[in-house]
């Protein structure tokens, strides 16, 4: 299917043959403009009527963190906005960049009227209230990097991976490799119950038996007794650890002591990028999936090369954000709204972590790859499609 007409060989430029000397990192404070020319800060009357800029070129606002707890991340994913230009040679975006650090409604507030017709953002899913607090009056839509579907709406879009699709992703690799019966250990709180709803769905949708579903609270030692508990009760194939991989393996070592048994574990995407997935004999063999990382070494060697340090692995949010603002401004004027129906493009995009859609509900739809781990590796046992089949 389509891919939303991406140019792949500007993807594939990320990593070397783009490179410019003398990229600077973004200011932490107050708005940057990362565009890769410089218009000069609006006057306060332009400021105050809204009036935007710029008449050749799409105004959009990065809302993000640049300072306080999350100010790396937020730095990551503004920087990554600016490879995204620079990679593109795009002279047609500019994208300003705000700090959420005192608060996103303010923030939101300034972009909107400062002209930016969309903004990417913000982080968190608390702040998504706020922002559009300001946004919406002025019709001016969201895609936001949070992973939590319940903000989406028609002029919200979430961007982040999302658990329910990894879980569904493996357990339908699970099923049609031999699983029949699931349990599940889940943590308590919203991840908890999110991922035990996808895991309980997920196995309904693929012809499985839901088991039992262990909780724990997270932090302490718990989650072994949820193991132990769930151990002893047996009657499953197959069971789900909705946990990191460092917790996730002590759950792992009761339900296969010493790597033993016959049990198929599986996990989530918190496992993707974790080091440490490797060193438990508990864990060899289990699969989980995630997005494909065949593009993020190449983006990273390209990052560190032009910032001197290793991006977060979410700021290709960013990257893939300003892909998708310029696939959307063929068909994009200048200073008029920005066209939101055009996001919900069946046949998808096609970004650093592979190819993507929005659904009706706003919520990010991606293709992911199955993993599994062995000894002292992680393995891609089936690749993430290109395409989306339906």
């Amino acid at each position: 299917m389509n891919l939303g007409n991406f140019d792949r060989r500007k993807l594939i430029a990320v990593g070397g043959a783009m490179l410019l000397a003398g990229c600077k990192l973004i200011p932490g404070g107050g708005a940057a403009s990362t565009g890769p020319e410089p218009t000069p800060t609006p006057t306060p009357s332009a400021v105050e009527t809204g009036l935007p800029t710029d008449t050749a070129r799409h105004r959009v606002a990065l809302l993000v963190p640049m300072s306080g707890a999350n100010g790396a991340v937020g730095q990551s994913i503004a920087n990554a906005t600016t490879m995204a230009l620079l990679d593109t040679n795009a002279d047609n975006l500019r994208i300003t960049t705000y700090d959420t650090t005192g608060g996103a409604r303010a923030a939101a507030q300034r972009a909107v009227a400062e002209g930016n017709k969309l903004i990417l953002g913000p982080l968190m899913s608390e702040e998504v209230g706020q922002v559009l607090a300001e946004a919406r009056p002025a019709n001016v839509p969201l895609i936001t990097f949070s992973n939590d579907s319940a903000v989406a709406g028609p002029d919200v879009f979430v961007m982040g991976q999302a658990p329910e699709q990894s879980i569904q992703r493996t357990v339908d690799y699970a099923r049609a490799h031999g699983s029949t019966r699931f349990a599940a250990i889940v943590p308590e709180g919203e991840y908890g119950q999110r991922a035990a709803a996808a895991f309980r769905a997920s196995v309904v949708t693929a012809g499985g038996t839901v088991g039992d579903v262990e909780t724990y609270a997270r932090g302490n030692t718990s989650i072994v007794s949820a193991a132990t508990r769930l151990a002893a009760k047996g009657g499953y194939d197959t069971v789900l650890i909705a946990e990191g991989s460092r917790l996730a393996a002590q759950a792992a070592a009761a339900l296969k002591p010493r790597g033993a048994g016959a049990v198929q574990l599986l996990g989530t995407e918190l496992w993707s990028g974790e080091s440490d997935v490797t060193r438990s004999a508990g864990l060899r063999g289990a699969w989980f999936s995630a997005m494909s990382d065949g593009r993020f070494k190449r983006f990273s060697d390209s990052y560190k090369t032009r910032f001197g340090a290793q991006p977060y692995r979410v700021s290709t949010l960013g990257y893939d954000g300003v892909l998708l603002a310029l696939r959307i401004a063929r068909d994009w004027k200048p200073g008029k709204s920005f066209p939101a129906s055009k996001l919900r493009d069946e046949g998808g995009f096609l970004g650093l972590d592979g190819a993507f859609r929005f659904g009706r509900n706003g919520v990010v739809q991606r293709t992911m790859e199955v993993r599994e781990v062995r000894n002292g590796q992680v393995v891609i046992v089936d690749a993430a499609p290109a395409t989306f089949a339906n």
